[in-house]
């Protein structure tokens, strides 16, 4: 049985990758390129001492910019997360309003810096303050992406002292072996400059008394030569 189309054409499938999904791809990988990041600093860590006050650093960064960003800080207590602070920032620059969860705990977070706009302080910290913090931010501007980071606090009795002995050592074996050098070299220097000087002398030396020796020897050219011998009348 012979089966027609009619006023219906049959549809052609396109290749594996269309115009419109690689379309789509270049436009998902530049929102995901704008995507919000929280940054807890170069260094994720810090040892304190006892008693002390430390500052937990954190900021947000997106490249379209916040609306309504929230935000909290938790603490990993022995495995059950326990909510530090929280707030929401209404926009970049905006001073938000921090509700604290957690007693010693104090909002220092700069909104007009960049690079400290999330940041909290710790005051006379505990060894039970010692584990990790985690610094979480969701954006409902760029549909609700969240990223986080976390800080780890180290309590301690007092800081080590670092011996600097071998450094030290080591940083002067190589002060006296640059100064070895350069004195090797001014010395050699100095002696090139004297024994030129003293190839230079001994050339005038050797000049001035061969000039002596043809005078004495009565050399053409010179006083000892013979008078000519007067012609004959």
């Amino acid at each position: 049985m012979e089966v027609r189309w009619v006023g219906v054409e049959p549809q052609r499938l396109g290749p594996p990758y269309s115009t419109t999904g690689l379309i789509f791809s270049v436009l998902f990988g530049l929102w995901s390129a704008q995507a919000l990041e929280i940054r807890v600093g170069k260094i994720p860590f810090l040892e304190a001492v006892n008693g002390s006050t430390v500052k937990l650093p954190c900021s947000y960064y997106s490249c379209i910019g916040i609306e309504n960003l929230y935000f909290n800080w938790q603490f990993n207590n022995n495995g059950t997360m326990e909510k530090v602070c929280d707030s929401t920032i209404r926009a970049d620059g905006v001073v938000p309003d921090v509700k604290i969860y957690r007693e010693r705990v104090e909002f220092v977070g700069n909104p007009k810096d960049p690079e400290d706009n999330l940041s909290i302080l710790l005051r006379n910290i505990t060894f039970e303050d010692g584990g990790n913090y985690t610094c979480f931010g969701r954006n409902p501007k760029e549909k609700f992406k969240n990223h986080s980071a976390i800080f780890h606090l180290i309590v301690v009795d007092e800081l080590k002292v670092v011996d600097n002995t071998v450094t030290i050592m080591i940083a002067s074996a190589v002060g006296g072996a640059i100064a070895l050098l350069m004195g090797f070299m001014l010395l050699k220097n100095f002696t090139l400059f004297v024994l030129a000087k003293l190839e230079e002398k001994n050339k005038e030396c050797l000049v001035t008394s061969s000039g002596i020796d043809n005078t004495e020897n009565g050399l053409s050219g010179t006083k000892a030569d013979s008078k000519p011998t007067p012609k004959k009348k």
